[in-house]
């Protein structure tokens, strides 16, 4: 994978030869549904150190144009030192859009669960691109993309994890409710718990009956920024509120914990929730 220069801040007055800068050992292509869609841009970071017995953890990271390189660089770093760090070398899975910028709108549909209502309109009066599209998208990476995955790189199955923040800490969570079985560990970063409300109260209800049939082995963190507490959803009270009701059921093989990141916001959080999620999903110590 390449980040290429802004030409405009490069200029002429510097001779010296300029080349764009690489992230290491990363490699992308894109990937299109087969429900024809979206086409996705899958950027793929494999560790430098040999594989566990078992193969490397594997984090699958939403929102990849805008965090994927962040996620890299914290995964090198710590992996390299599991016995310090307290963190595996793990391959980083971003899943991305076919865009220069940060942020697709084709999000909105992906990481939302189908509703009979739905928000129309942003704050600021725009309006907002079409939803529902979460389970689609989830079948996208259960059927598609994780197939692809295992027969390219060594993995341990049993040490799968998905991040999402903001909308993508919603789909985390709806992913939890709807197939807790998917993945190991469920990180919702800052999650839009506001979006939806009832569907995703109906899903909770249902979770936990399943739970209580037989047990699933799937170990959940929400983290939030301290300032966020004063933004209208108050989804810091409705995320503590969420891992307070999971955590009192004492569901067999569910852990869940809840974390607010002093002094931080709904965007500064990131790189905190990225460097704690490394040691949650890859700890040495299963």
């Amino acid at each position: 994978m390449t980040f290429q220069p802004d030409s405009s801040l490069t200029g002429t007055l510097n001779p010296i030869a300029r080349s764009t800068i690489l992230v290491p050992r990363s490699e992308q292509w894109t990937m299109t549904s087969q429900s024809g869609r979206h086409a996705y841009r899958i950027m793929v970071h494999q560790p430098a150190e040999p594989p566990p017995p078992n193969g490397y953890p594997v984090i699958y990271l939403l929102d990849a144009n805008s965090v994927f390189g962040t996620m890299v660089e914290a995964v090198r770093i710590q992996g390299r030192r599991p016995e310090k760090t307290g963190a595996l070398p793990a391959i980083v899975v971003g899943i991305g859009y076919e865009t220069a910028g940060p942020f697709s709108p084709h999000r909105y549909y992906d990481f939302t669960p189908q509703a009979t209502t739905a928000y129309t309109h942003k704050s600021d009066g725009t309006p907002i691109p079409e939803q529902g599209g979460a389970d689609a998208f989830l079948n996208f990476i259960e059927q598609e993309l994780k197939p692809d995955i295992e027969q390219q790189y060594r993995i341990d199955r049993n040490r799968q994890a998905i991040f999402g923040h903001s909308l993508g800490g919603l789909f985390v969570i709806h992913a939890l409710f709807t197939r807790p079985g998917a993945f190991r560990y469920y990180i919702a970063g800052s999650p839009s718990l506001h979006w939806n409300q009832e569907v995703m109260q109906s899903e909770e209800r249902r979770f936990v009956e399943r739970m209580k049939e037989g047990p699933v082995d799937a170990r959940v963190w929400i983290g939030m920024g301290e300032h966020e507490k004063t933004h209208p959803a108050r989804n810091n009270d409705k995320a503590s509120s969420l891992a307070d009701r999971l955590s009192s059921l004492k569901l067999t093989g569910l852990e869940i914990r809840y974390t607010e990141f002093e002094d931080e916001n709904h965007v500064s959080v990131l790189p905190f929730l990225i460097s704690r999620t490394i040691r949650f999903a890859c700890s040495p110590e299963r």
